[in-house]
């Protein structure tokens, strides 16, 4: 099902960076595995694993926080290598984060969760998926990345060699100038970049130190190179039959082209599909009010999947093509 949502009005502004208003957002920490993992969490009720893309960290949340915590138990961690969290010299890749999601929620006495993933933390949510069915109830894609191989150029551009060097330039203030204004320029230009101008100069701004940087491409080059991304999730996509999924993009998005959702929704078994007119790869932060809606509703109109052993190995027997 697909469904093309225009907005209702003009498109709201950008969150504003700021700490999450009270007490109960802050971050809080557990240590797993002698690393430090920082998180969000509040709300009761069901769960809802929130994670963000390459370079964010959970604040990126913050315009759905508030709303979803009303009846759901929302978890927003901090990846490894990302936000508050440890940046070790370590394995960044879509796997071992599915495994540390996994560890989190073990850590915290949780059983199973929604999952909820951004960019690279839609691929993560997928990888969850694949390794521990049993324990997720339903999925929710936003821009997610690993669907094809196609990226932005920018991203390709930063896993070549050099690319810690030049992250490094743009930090620095003269730099960072610049970066500002050749966004701006986009954005009166109504250029589709422009869309998630804030959010990128954001995210180079997180990037502060070489510790931080090297975390970054670690992660980066375990999903991308120069030809583009190389994990994908469309082998694996018709093991989601039977696991309610929704799928979230912008119309404009120049990180992970619409078309990838797509390609995503065409080998998800039953999946649902929204496109928001004018967004680009944060619908969340430019319509978060669409964006909520479509969630809630999901929310309401989907049971959580149940998965046996043995439902599990006939889907794998099955294969694409059962």
């Amino acid at each position: 099902m697909l469904l093309r949502r225009p907005p209702s009005g003009p498109p709201s502004p950008g969150p504003v960076l700021r700490d999450v208003p009270g007490e109960e957002w802050v971050l809080q920490y557990r240590t797993v595995h002698g690393y430090r993992r920082a998180f969000r969490m509040a709300g009761s009720g069901p769960v809802l694993l929130l994670i963000h893309g390459i370079g964010d960290d959970s604040s990126t949340w913050r315009p759905l926080l508030d709303d979803l915590a009303r009846d759901h138990t929302v978890l927003a961690p901090d990846l490894l290598g990302h936000g508050g969290s440890d940046k070790p010299r370590g394995d960044y890749s879509v796997a071992a984060y599915a495994n540390g999601m996994r560890d989190l929620l073990g850590v915290l006495d949780i059983d199973r969760a929604t999952l909820v993933g951004h960019s690279l933390g839609g691929g993560v949510a997928m990888q969850f998926a694949y390794q521990y069915p049993e324990r997720t109830e339903r999925i929710v894609l936003i821009g997610a990345g690993g669907v094809s191989q196609s990226v932005s150029p920018a991203l390709r551009a930063a896993s070549l060699p050099g690319a810690q060097l030049l992250l490094g330039l743009l930090g620095l203030p003269g730099m960072r100038s610049q970066t500002e204004a050749v966004m701006w320029a986009l954005t009166r230009l109504d250029h589709p970049l422009g869309r998630d101008a804030e959010d990128l100069v954001r995210i180079v701004d997180a990037l502060p130190d070489a510790t931080s940087r090297s975390a970054f491409l670690r992660t980066l080059r375990a999903v991308v190179d120069w030809r583009g991304q190389v994990v994908t999730m469309l082998d694996r996509c018709y093991l989601t039959a039977g696991m309610p999924t929704l799928l979230l993009w912008g119309s404009d998005d120049m990180i992970v082209p619409v078309e990838h959702a797509q390609l995503a929704h065409d080998a998800m078994p039953g999946s649902r599909l929204e496109v928001f007119d004018g967004a680009g790869h944060f619908p969340f932060h430019t319509h978060p009010d669409e964006v909520l809606a479509a969630m809630r509703t999901f929310l309401g109109e989907s049971q959580p999947a149940h998965w046996s052993a043995a439902e599990w190995r006939e889907l794998l027997r099955r294969g694409r093509e059962g």
